[in-house]
């Protein structure tokens, strides 16, 4: 997330009462999560596991809950609960806002556009021209929505990242400041769900489509022209590049790349990246003729057994 003007290092000390270290006139001009961090951005790190990754990340601002020295460049916030005080930072810069209507009066709709009775569109909405938002779709505040993109009934954009930290008294919840960004000519299905970024952008690019009750994740980034099938389920902070197919019921896990041009068959599911160009099935998903020379194989086990008796 941008702030809506650069802050002083100083002011944002004032704001978490926390101890600056660095030029106090430093510029911070937002926040966002260490993978998606760059210049002039400002993240946190409160376990020394992550220290060193945080430190030499392209952030330039980093909240710690320890004294360290400062890379050069760099400025630093010393604070007793860095998590804490980025959710604060969150909540402070983009704050819940109450709805006051169906269709907030501070939605920029295109013209063109139709929005159909029982549909939501939050505060602080961009939605382009000839775009059709069916009944009961939800499209949460700050949302970003392209042009000749139709969303079908109860689909929710821009819902809260799934992103929690575990207390001793339960879960805190990392408030989620971030967007979620359809491009042109996208279609979303009926009862689909894409979760806002934590603190960046959620982007679904031109020309891709989806079926139903798929769930996209925080921060993912699904290219051109994708096909995504119903009950796909994609977590959070994950690349899908250009050209895929991802067929229904289809697993990924977090933090990997689905390489251009990829398929991958209807049940499959993936904790690794995948390269582009090839066609995979399975679980774990790996190259489909492989699996199915697999399976044949499996299917000639009884008999090569019973021969061994």
């Amino acid at each position: 997330m941008k702030f809506p003007s650069a802050l002083k290092l100083s002011e944002i000390a004032a704001i978490l009462k926390a101890k600056p270290i660095g030029d106090p006139d430093f510029q911070v001009t937002g926040m966002n999560e260490i993978h998606m961090v760059e210049a002039g951005d400002l993240t946190f790190v409160d376990h020394p596991k992550y220290y060193s990754k945080a430190l030499g990340s392209n952030a330039t601002t980093i909240i710690i809950n320890k004294e360290v020295e400062c890379p050069p460049g760099k400025t630093l916030l010393i604070s007793e609960k860095p998590f804490d005080d980025y959710v604060s930072l969150a909540m402070h810069f983009r704050p819940f806002e109450k709805a006051v209507s169906s269709v907030s009066p501070s939605a920029k709709i295109g013209s063109g556009t139709v929005i159909q009775p029982g549909a939501f569109v939050g505060n602080h909405v961009t939605i382009g021209e000839n775009c059709i938002i069916h009944a009961n779709a939800s499209i949460y505040d700050h949302s970003v929505i392209g042009s000749h993109v139709i969303i079908h009934s109860g689909a929710v954009i821009g819902a809260d990242a799934y992103y929690y930290q575990k207390r001793a008294d339960g879960y805190k919840k990392l408030e989620s400041c971030g967007r979620a960004v359809l491009e042109d000519h996208v279609e979303i299905g009926a009862n689909t769900t894409i979760d806002k970024g934590v603190s960046g952008d959620t982007i679904i690019s031109r020309g891709t489509k989806f079926d139903n009750h798929v769930q996209v994740g925080h921060d993912t980034y699904i290219g051109r022209n994708c096909l995504i099938g119903a009950f796909c389920a994609i977590a959070g902070v994950t690349r899908i590049e250009d050209d895929v197919i991802l067929w229904a019921s289809v697993l990924v896990n977090k933090d990997l790349v689905i390489g251009k041009g990829a398929v991958i068959l209807a049940g499959s599911g993936t904790e690794k990246s995948l390269e582009g160009g090839k066609t995979y099935w399975g679980i774990p998903a790996i190259e489909a003729r492989k699996k199915w020379r697999e399976v044949a194989s499996l299917k000639m086990l009884p008999d090569i057994l019973s021969k061994l008796k």
